[in-house]
This record gives C-alpha cells, sequence and structure tokens, in this order.
C-alpha cells in the first residue's frame, strides 16, 4: 500500500507543475561515474520489464516472477557494492529518491510472489506495480 500511494502523491506534485513548459524536477546531482552506472541500470531495467511482459503476455507467468525477483526485486540490490564509492548511485543519491528506488525492489519482489503462484489475473493486475517506483522517480527527480 506505501508504494502506490507514494507514487500518487508523488505524480499528483509532478502533474502540477506539468504544465509550466519548465522542467520542475529535482536535480539528483550524481558524481560522473555514478551516474554512468545509473543509466546502465535504468537501460538493464527497461529491458527486464521488456522481458516480464512478453513472458506475461505468453503465459509464462512463474518465469515473468523469477525474471521480476532477479533483475528488480530486493535480491537485484547491493549489485554495485564492489565498484569504487564514486561509481556507486545510492550514496549519492538524495535520500526520498533512495527511497523510491528501495520501494521498487520491495515491489518487484512482491510481482514476484504473485507471479509465483502462476496466478495469472492477480499477476496482470499486479504489472503496474512494477512501473510505479519508476514512473514516481522520473517524475520526480532528473540527473541532467
Amino acid at each position: 500500500m506505501k508504494a502506490p500511494l507514494l507514487f500518487s502523491l508523488t505524480l499528483l506534485v509532478a502533474t502540477v507543475h506539468a504544465g509550466d513548459g519548465d522542467d520542475t524536477r529535482q536535480l539528483a546531482s550524481l558524481p560522473p561515474a555514478a551516474e554512468a552506472t545509473l543509466r546502465t541500470e535504468m537501460r538493464g531495467k527497461l529491458l527486464a520489464l521488456n522481458e516480464i511482459l512478453g513472458l506475461v503476455a505468453s503465459g509464462k507467468i512463474k518465469e515473468a516472477g523469477k525474471i521480476a525477483e532477479q533483475e528488480l526485486g530486493i535480491s537485484a540490490m547491493g549489485r554495485h557494492r564492489g565498484l569504487p564509492f564514486e561509481s556507486r548511485p545510492g550514496p549519492h543519491m538524495p535520500p526520498a529518491m533512495h527511497s523510491i528506488g528501495m520501494d521498487g525492489h520491495r515491489a518487484a519482489s512482491e510481482f514476484a510472489r504473485i507471479a509465483a503462484s502462476g496466478d495469472r489475473d492477480k499477476t496482470i493486475a499486479a504489472l503496474p506495480s512494477l512501473t510505479s517506483g519508476c514512473v514516481a522517480c522520473h517524475y520526480v527527480y532528473r540527473l541532467r
């Protein structure tokens, strides 16, 4: 319940300023190496989302859940621990931005749990939880 509420509030704040013509999102200044790591990670997440959608569409519900957990869920956290500090995005993010990301990992793990049941309808209903954190973060923050 926390992630959808956070998303709704974030989206409301973002849309209030959407008509201004200016990008009113908060600048998240990360060191260049951390920004590069984050951009690479986000492209990987888009690929994972696309794969998950394809698997759900083809009826491979449990497989979609496995990808969600491995690539987006709690299991995907900490992949940058071995990088130099300046290359790790998390420590350089504004706390609220980092929190949105953590909520996204938890939502993906919840989606994976639902998909593991093999229930197609419940899995389809849970699909928006995979992107709500992405949308919230991209509506509030920018890197450039």
